[in-house]
């Protein structure tokens, strides 16, 4: 390309790319860089609104229901004892099986890294055999550091859900007071943007984040006690845990259903490769039926993005704020991509 063409190029580039647009995604980068910031900074605090939001919001669809028949007060008040003494139960039934299956297989890890440690000597024994010359010595030691660096975290998280029960307390009250008057805040909260932008912020925050809540925490628990029936069918050991593995991690968009089926496969390795292989085999089918029959319903007009944007927000959540920044990454993102109308990061 020629001068003169090279110019007239970029003259008519510049004349496409006029000043609101410009000015629209520098506002984008400005505002989404402040979010990073906040919370960075208020990581602790607004964990704890956040969750409590997202409770609220879903204790809010039965508080309407009963606030049919009786005021709204006792309803939120009926709604979420009721909400505590089914939690409380199912902490004592199912969450105690779930952390003692995971103390058991923790307690077997040793044996899980011997089986893995020599299936790797037998590959490279195999590869030998067919004038492969590998040396898997350094690839051992790496797997001996990282699984003993794993037990340790395990059991750290195990200890730290148990110490974490202020924090959920303190999220269960502040919920019970979003519910009884959570209407009047958001309404203050909103008064902070410009009048023109609150109706669509508004949407926009319904639609992509509590729209996109509680349709995983559908799609996670038809995954989880899918699986579960599965793995009793297939007579698999710690089949709970596996599960309630495989469902958590079905909570994150795009990647997560695949990384919890890798994970309790090869969790499952050491009992047998033809069990680990059914188990594989039982969760992508469940998973194929999650994705293609299930999702399209559900999670219709929660989440409109293109799926690079996707991954890309999931990146950038994890580095800002760990786990927590993968779950809000992705509601957060399509609250921005509604709010400014970027047709580009949309999805089909």
């Amino acid at each position: 390309m020629n001068e003169p063409n090279l110019k007239k190029f970029w003259e008519n580039y510049w004349k496409q790319l006029n000043h609101s647009k410009l000015i629209r995604y520098l506002l984008l980068f400005a505002f989404g860089w402040a979010i990073i910031q906040v919370l960075a900074y208020f990581e602790t605090v607004i964990i704890i609104f956040i969750f409590a939001a997202i409770v609220a919001f879903l204790l809010n669809y039965p508080v309407q229901w009963v606030s049919r028949f009786l005021p709204r007060s006792i309803s939120v008040l009926l709604v979420f004892l009721l909400s505590l003494l089914i939690l409380v139960g199912l902490i004592a039934t199912i969450g105690f099986a779930i952390l003692s299956q995971a103390e058991q297989l923790l307690s077997q890890a040793p044996q899980f890294l011997e089986f893995i440690i020599s299936l790797l000597e037998k590959i490279q024994e195999t590869l030998n055999n067919w004038n492969f010359q590998v040396d898997f010595e350094a690839l051992e030691a790496q797997v001996r550091e990282q699984a003993t660096a794993g037990i340790g975290a395990g059991l750290a998280t195990l200890h730290g859900l148990v110490s974490n029960l202020i924090d959920l307390i303190i999220i269960a009250v502040v919920a019970f007071f979003m519910l009884l008057d959570g209407k009047r805040v958001w309404n203050f909260v909103l008064k902070a943007f410009p009048d023109r932008i609150r109706q669509e912020l508004n949407e926009a925050i319904q639609y992509n984040f509590l729209g996109f809540f509680w349709g995983r925490l559908l799609l996670s628990i038809f995954f989880g006690v899918s699986v579960y029936i599965v793995f009793i069918i297939i007579d698999l050991p710690y089949a709970l845990l596996l599960a309630a593995i495989a469902g958590v991690f079905d909570l994150i968009p795009g990647i997560g259903a695949t990384i919890g089926i890798s994970l309790v496969s090869i969790i499952a390795l050491p009992q047998g490769i033809w069990l680990s292989l059914q188990v594989l085999v039982g969760c992508i089918l469940l998973q194929q039926v999650e994705e293609n029959l299930l999702m399209p319903r559900i999670m219709q007009g929660s989440i409109n993005m293109n799926p690079v944007f996707m991954f890309f927000a999931l990146l950038v959540g994890a580095r800002v704020a760990g786990l927590v920044g993968v779950f809000l990454s992705i509601p957060l993102a399509g609250v921005l991509i509604s709010l400014f109308d970027i047709k580009e990061m949309q999805g089909k």
